[in-house]
């Protein structure tokens, strides 16, 4: 901290009880990627506290679904065996206007072919006391209220491209109304689809980017420990109409399935359609197999948005940086957030740790091309798929078409759940190579459409 800085700005000086103790990363937020990134900073040793508002374990609205790429992360922290009590499944199980595939997860040379499925409720306790137990000190119930803004660096994200640097962030005891001023050299901001400290610095949203909608509940099903998740791609409202969008059901093994529905597109295009009513639809639809109804139900549904493809920016300033789906970081092709808020979170303690070692604010700005780097061209191809898909006769076609050919379906997992082999070159591999050579050169959606027949000939 700089002993000549210009006193702190903050709306709450007189009931803010300021500490002394300077952490080396303070982590607002205790998800996947909050816990991760505190994981990987305190198992190298270095001094890291967390902040989350709610005591865990709790619940928290998601499809419970770990994907091969999810299941590396938990191994990589040293979870593996505990998850492996979870319900393992082997693939995705895909159904659409009658017909449907069974479709296994590919053998890879970097992640597993198999995944789980296990509640919020009790993975993001698992992965936040991995975190403790490498020494990250988590503070339950702890609100983070404002940013302590260091006002002797003057910053302006919509200017600047960069979020202002912080001294640490003011917080309140959730039961004793307590205010107290963290402070650290670093600070992580993994605060979900809140955002409010991410706001408050200026990060937005571009609302042109892909964001989704989800909506899910829990029942009792006979077959709570079938071996595949179930996603339904033909999705419709009362009236009969197809969504843009997806249901799926995923096994529990304990008796219960999570059941749910999500919709992606770009511009608000879903504005208007009524999730409950989507979500009602879909479970009477979906109950001679699975034996769901409203008797089955084990609660009332929850929902939440899903910001996409590296929606939200700035995404850093000279100290911070944003991970999980505070960067908007899902994956536009399928709505999976839990491996990119570990993956995110993992790079970002990878920045922190070489700013601690010497390197400063260049490995802090370095985060956002090494997301470019991992995800952005990727992604761009996604943001154009869900353009596409936003349109129900597309989709009516895409979708008629894949459930006729299960090599092509088995081609799209791989490319939708970003497990293509840089080993291979499989027609996979190839028809997204193709895609990648337009994605780079196309500045918008509407070129990429254009070039994308010409590169697939």
């Amino acid at each position: 901290m700089n002993a000549n800085a210009k006193p702190v700005e903050t709306r709450a000086k007189a009931s803010v009880r300021a500490g002394r103790h300077v952490y080396d990363a303070l982590v607002v937020g205790a998800g996947p990627s909050g816990s991760a990134a505190a994981y990987w900073l305190a198992d190298a040793g270095y001094d890291v506290a967390v902040i989350e508002r709610k005591r865990f374990p709790r619940e928290k609205t998601c499809g419970d679904g770990l994907t091969p790429r999810a299941v590396r992360q938990l191994e990589d922290m040293g979870l593996g065996d505990i998850i492996a009590r979870a319900h393992r499944y082997v693939g995705l199980r895909t159904c659409a206007y009658g017909h449907q595939l069974e479709l296994r997860w590919p053998d890879h040379p970097s992640f597993p072919s198999y995944g789980y499925v296990i509640t919020r409720h009790d993975l993001d306790m698992l992965v936040a006391e991995r975190a403790a137990k490498a020494g990250a000190r988590i503070f339950y119930e702890t609100e983070a209220i404002e940013p302590v803004i260091d006002t002797a660096v003057r910053s302006d994200a919509s200017r600047d491209k960069r979020l202002p640097k912080l001294l640490g962030i003011n917080t309140r005891d959730v039961k004793s109304g307590r205010m107290e001023e963290l402070k650290a050299r670093y600070i992580i901001l993994s605060e979900g689809t809140t955002s409010r400290i991410s706001r408050h610095l200026g990060a937005v949203r571009d609302k042109g980017l892909p964001l989704g909608m989800a909506l899910r509940g829990y029942y009792t099903s006979p077959l709570h420990d079938d071996p595949f998740i179930e996603s339904h791609l033909d999705v419709r409202n009362s009236h009969g109409d197809v969504l843009p969008g997806y249901g799926w059901i995923f096994p529990l093994g304990d008796g219960r399935v999570n059941a749910g529905v999500g919709l992606i597109t770009t511009a608000g295009r879903w504005k208007g359609i009524n999730t409950s009513e989507m979500l009602d639809t879909f479970i009477r639809n979906s109950a001679g197999k699975w034996g769901l109804s409203p008797k089955s139900a084990c609660g009332p549904a929850t929902g939440g948005r899903l910001p996409m493809g590296l929606s939200t920016s700035p995404k850093t300033g000279t100290n911070v940086l944003l991970t999980g789906d505070a960067a908007g970081s899902i994956n536009p092709f399928n709505g999976e957030g839990i491996s990119y808020g570990y993956e995110t979170g993992r790079l970002a303690a990878a920045c922190v740790a070489a700013a601690l070692c010497g390197a400063g604010e260049d490995a802090i700005y370095s985060y956002e091309d090494r997301l470019q780097a991992a995800y952005g061209l990727y992604y761009k191809i996604g943001r154009t798929f869900v353009r596409m898909i936003s349109n129900p006769e597309v989709m009516h076609r895409c979708v008629q078409a894949g459930m006729h050919s299960n090599a092509l379906m088995e081609w799209l997992l791989r490319i939708m759940a970003n497990l293509l082999r840089p080993d291979e070159t499989a027609p996979a591999e190839m028809i997204y190579r193709a895609l990648l050579s337009v994605a780079r050169v196309a500045p918008d959606p509407e070129d990429f459409l254009t070039g994308i027949g010409t590169a697939t000939r």
